[in-house]
């Protein structure tokens, strides 16, 4: 009898520690961060399709997005993308012979120094301005963001679907867990 009570015993202890785990698994899941896996191409060079990373859910709910940071959100079409931070909040954005304007002023963008070397005929960005995507925007609205992937030839994004509510925003991601050959910090 008294080996029948610690078993009990020690059995309700296993279920207690699972439930525990599960319960603080779920929390992190739901509230901290998610994996999410890369669908598509839009964000070559940087990402790969299939690459699986970590969504920061916490960082915007204390801070907002800074410019080039990769971002998951929700998307019209009831998915969700992974594109970059190009517009902030304030911000007149332009692209005129593959260069990026912010405000009038040219902006480098390093993480696209492979793809446009690899390019052999015409421009990886096409010419546009902000008010070509929306007559009525001079400037991104507060509250409000302008996305691009970096594959921009083949890439839907702020150019297609207009600009995207910060209250859409998942969170960032930089960090590629799987392939495990294919570990790293992504910028």
């Amino acid at each position: 009898m008294e080996q029948t009570k610690k078993e009990k015993n020690e059995l309700w202890e296993w279920t207690k520690a699972l439930l525990i785990a599960f319960a603080v698994a779920a929390v992190i899941r739901y509230f901290l961060f998610t994996p999410i896996v890369v669908d598509g191409e839009s964000m070559m060079p940087t990402l790969e399709n299939g690459d699986r990373m970590i969504v920061n859910k916490i960082g915007y709910k204390i801070g907002s997005p800074d410019r080039f940071d990769i971002v998951v959100f929700h998307a019209p079409e009831q998915k969700d993308y992974i594109k970059r931070v190009i517009g902030l909040p304030g911000d007149h954005v332009e692209y005129k012979d593959d260069q990026l304007y912010i405000n009038g002023e040219p902006i480098d963008e390093p993480y696209l120094d492979q793809y446009k070397a690899e390019i052999v005929e015409g421009n990886l960005t096409g010419n546009f301005k902000l008010q070509d995507i929306d007559p009525n925007l001079d400037v991104i609205p507060e509250g409000y963001v302008f996305v691009m992937g970096d594959n921009r030839r083949f890439s839907k994004d702020s150019r297609h679907i207009g600009i995207v509510n910060q209250k859409e925003i998942i969170g960032s991601t930089n960090i590629i867990f799987w392939p495990v050959s294919d570990i790293k910090i992504v910028k």
